[in-house]
């Protein structure tokens, strides 16, 4: 008999922890498809696209000069005084540290590009990820994925968030 009980509850556990799985909703979406449809974000991505290819030309173009004075200087270097070969060299040293510098600027971390693709893209992204939100709550779901693989999550209703749970269950909150 306490076999038979200790089976039931085992197997009404199970079946609990299936059903509470099952309640759960999940959706997927696909981000690339979605902002490929949206037409300002397809212009958004054509203006920083040339943007980049007029920036990328522009440092192209200064290390093309380098180069140049660089060779110039290998030919010549035979008839300068060493006065005028150590005034070659950092005129080719500081031409080639304005082209970093402004590789920097242009595509930095911190740099225009960065700072336009903000401008132009995070809006639209903005209103992308608040229609999901609207959806997700609207239809009872609890998480939503892109399917793309690029952001993963995008979004999780707050009700499934166990961190406080866990912090509680260690001891860290009352």
């Amino acid at each position: 008999m306490k076999k038979f009980l200790i089976l039931l509850l085992a197997v009404g556990g199970i079946f609990m922890s299936t059903q509470s799985a099952t309640a759960q909703r999940y959706a997927f979406v696909d981000m690339q498809y979605i902002m490929s449809n949206i037409p300002a974000y397809e212009a958004a991505q054509e203006q920083l696209n040339q943007l980049s290819q007029k920036w990328e030309k522009e440092i192209k173009d200064i290390y093309a000069e380098v180069e140049q004075l660089y060779k110039k200087y290998q030919k010549e270097s035979v008839f300068l005084s060493a006065d005028m070969k150590t005034q070659r060299e950092e005129e080719i040293v500081q031409l080639e540290n304005s082209a970093k510098k402004l590789q920097r600027q242009y595509f930095g971390p911190e740099g225009e590009l960065m700072k336009r693709q903000e401008a132009l893209i995070n809006p639209i992204q903005e209103k992308v990820s608040a229609a999901i939100q609207e959806i997700a709550d609207r239809d009872n779901l609890d998480a939503v994925f892109d399917m793309a693989g690029n952001s993963g999550v995008i979004y999780v209703n707050p009700r499934q968030n166990i961190s406080d749970d866990v912090l509680k269950h260690l001891g860290f909150l009352n």
